[in-house]
Parts: structure tokens; C-alpha cells; sequence
């Protein structure tokens, strides 16, 4: 047994978690990799090329690399829980009218859930993920920062773990850059995966078509669907669509409508399968809601806070008083923002510390 302890490492076959192991290797720990198996790509009905997490050739990759730095590898096949959780979910996301965010949900319930369960059984001390994030203990807390690397930083998608979760994780990438971690791969003879393409598609949609995705997926959906209105703020109906599901918040390509001026989408109504239009500026927004919100950086909050808060995954983010509404956070934006699509996760943070996460919900907009 190592000094360092034993730790499970998630590995997909690619650079980030490949260079995690080596790190791992060289500071003393007992490694033991695991690459999970989400999803069959053969079955998703969508691009015919395998790539990601999921294909063969990056569990053959993450295998051999395991079998290199001489330590045991395993594949689990967690394709049942995760279609059963995050991709029922990301179905009926778009179902209400929302957008939803897989990788978020994935990362909190599917991928640490799993990674915990088989470190137990393999007595593993620790759990580690290739993330560009970073984790310090703080006042008997265990709190996430964004990682060295702002251009990579991942932590906007780990606002869900728990704090049971986080004082088990490594992340071994946490003081380095992207650059630095391709210049590691090149120095220790793993060119080709210093070249290797990264995918960041959605790994069950390949082909980044979401709606080719919820067709093949629920039968009869198109027709269902079909033929519902456009109308503007005030109701007044501007034309037909194709279906609610295949529209998200701040859209313009591909709405097929033409009246004499660049149109949104600015509110889904799923309810009377009618999608909501109006101008850039329609967009605009002061306030939004909150719920299923989990905190990291502190076990409460106080009335109030002023924190910078992240609509979106590449959202540079924008200060905002965050408050407590009932159950959930009540956000009042020092300026407005535009496209706060309802579904997707609004992430907050204190400086560089992630202070915690929640789901951004419905709120009426049309008058």
C-alpha cells in the first residue's frame, strides 16, 4: 500500500485524465483506473463516427496507458443508470420547455455516484478526475475553485456535489494549464494523444443534433408537435412552427419566419405548444429564479449575497444579488442579461471559489 493512499482514477482516454494518471503515478498514490461506459454510440441512430468518452478506441487507449505505468484497469458498464437518469431527463427537459444541461447532472449524480460506490469496493481512499478545477479544505468545508486554466476551467458543471463527495476527490490537473498538460503528454513519449480531437458534443447526441435525437427517441413526436404558433409578447399570432421541443431560448437561425426584422425565441410554452418571438433587446433581463440549489463554499447563506453568477457554460458571468426565495434563490442582475434559458444550471461564485449551483427556472414573459 501506498503512503499516498489508493486511488481510483476516471479515465476516458484522453489527454486530461491520461496525464492525471501519470501524475498520480509519479506522486506515490496506488493508482487503479476505471473508464465508464455511458452510452453505446452505435445505438444513438446519429453520426456513424465513434467519438468521445464512450468509443472503443478511447477505452483501448485509457487500457493501454494503464497497462504502460503498470497499474490495473476496469470498464464499467454504467449504460443502464445513466440512460435511465440523465438521458430520460434530458428528453423530458426539452418536453417542458426547457433546455437542460446532461454533463451537470451526469457529473453529480451518475459519474461521482459511481466513482464512490466501486472505490469502496476496491478499498480506495480517494477518487480523481481529470477536471481543470481546483479543491482545498477550508473551514471544516471543502471548497471548489475554478481551475488554473480559465480558458478550461470546468468548475461550472460540480456545483451539484456534495461535500461528502468532495472530500474524497483529487483533482490532480488543478495547478496546471492546458498547455502545460499537452507539453507533458509530448515529453513522456504520448504524442499522438498530445494530437488526439476532443469532443464537446453532448456524448449520447455525437452529432450535436439534439432534435434528430428527440425524434428518434419518442415516436410520433414530430406530428405531435407540428404546426403550433409564433406569436410575439402580446399574443398576436406571427405564423407556424415545428414543434416546441425543437426550439431553445435565444434562438434566431432556422425559425423560418420572416417580418421585416431579426426575431428570437424568447419563451417556450409547452403547455399550448406555442413559442414566444420578439427583438434582441426582448431578450434583456433583470431577474430570475432559482431551484434545486446545492451550496459548496458555505453550508448556508446569509439574506443576501453579491455574487458573479454564470448563466451558461462559456458565460463570462455577471455580478448579481443573490437572495432567498422560499426554497430557492431569488438572482436581481446589477445589469441585464440576455437568454436566460430556463433549465439550465446558473452557477455562482465568490471570487474564484464556486459558492454553489441551482437550476434556473420557468418564468412568464409573455404579456
Amino acid at each position: 500500500m501506498s503512503k499516498k493512499g489508493k486511488v481510483l482514477l476516471a479515465m476516458s482516454g484522453g489527454i486530461d485524465s491520461s496525464i492525471a494518471a501519470l501524475l498520480l503515478h509519479e506522486q506515490g498514490y496506488e493508482v487503479v483506473g476505471i473508464t465508464m461506459k455511458t452510452w453505446d454510440y452505435a445505438s444513438s441512430g446519429g453520426a456513424t463516427k465513434e467519438t468521445g468518452c464512450c468509443s472503443l478506441d478511447s477505452i483501448n487507449d485509457a487500457r493501454m496507458l494503464a497497462v504502460n505505468l503498470g497499474f490495473p484497469h476496469f470498464i464499467l458498464d454504467i449504460r443502464q443508470e445513466f440512460g435511465n437518469y440523465i438521458i430520460d431527463n434530458f428528453v423530458e427537459e426539452y418536453i417542458a420547455g426547457r433546455t437542460p444541461n446532461p454533463c451537470v447532472l451526469c457529473n453529480t449524480h451518475i459519474k461521482w455516484e459511481a466513482l464512490l460506490k466501486r472505490a469502496d469496493m476496491l478499498e480506495c481512499d480517494f477518487i480523481a478526475t481529470g477536471h481543470y478545477a481546483r479543491i482545498r479544505e477550508e473551514n471544516n468545508r471543502f471548497i471548489v475553485s475554478r481551475g488554473l486554466d480559465t480558458n478550461k476551467d470546468q468548475s461550472y458543471v460540480l456545483w451539484g456535489l456534495t461535500q461528502e463527495s468532495l472530500k474524497r476527490t483529487i483533482f490532480p490537473l488543478q495547478n496546471f494549464r492546458k498547455s502545460e498538460i499537452k507539453q507533458m503528454a509530448i515529453d513522456n513519449g504520448y504524442v499522438d494523444l498530445a494530437n488526439k480531437s476532443e469532443s464537446y458534443e453532448i456524448c449520447f447526441v455525437p452529432d450535436n443534433d439534439y432534435r434528430g435525437f428527440l425524434k428518434r427517441k419518442i415516436d410520433g413526436l414530430e406530428e405531435r408537435v407540428a404546426g403550433g404558433d409564433f406569436v410575439d409578447r402580446t399574443g398576436r399570432v406571427l405564423g407556424k412552427h415545428k414543434g416546441y421541443p425543437f426550439y431553445t431560448i435565444g434562438q434566431r437561425k432556422g425559425l423560418e419566419i420572416a417580418v421585416g426584422e431579426p426575431l428570437h425565441v424568447l419563451e417556450i410554452l409547452p403547455e399550448t405548444n406555442t413559442v414566444v418571438l420578439g427583438t434582441k433587446e426582448d431578450l434583456e433581463q433583470q431577474q430570475m429564479i432559482v431551484g434545486k440549489y446545492n451550496l459548496i463554499k458555505y453550508a448556508s447563506i446569509p439574506d443576501s449575497m453579491e455574487l458573479l453568477t454564470k448563466i451558461r457554460y462559456k458565460d463570462a458571468g455577471s455580478m448579481a444579488t443573490v437572495s432567498h426565495k422560499d426554497d430557492k434563490l431569488n438572482v436581481l442582475f446589477h445589469n441585464t442579461v440576455s437568454a436566460v434559458a430556463p433549465g439550465q444550471s446558473a452557477v455562482f461564485y465568490e471570487g474564484e471559489d464556486l459558492v454553489g449551483g441551482g437550476i434556473i427556472e420557468r418564468q412568464k414573459l409573455i404579456l
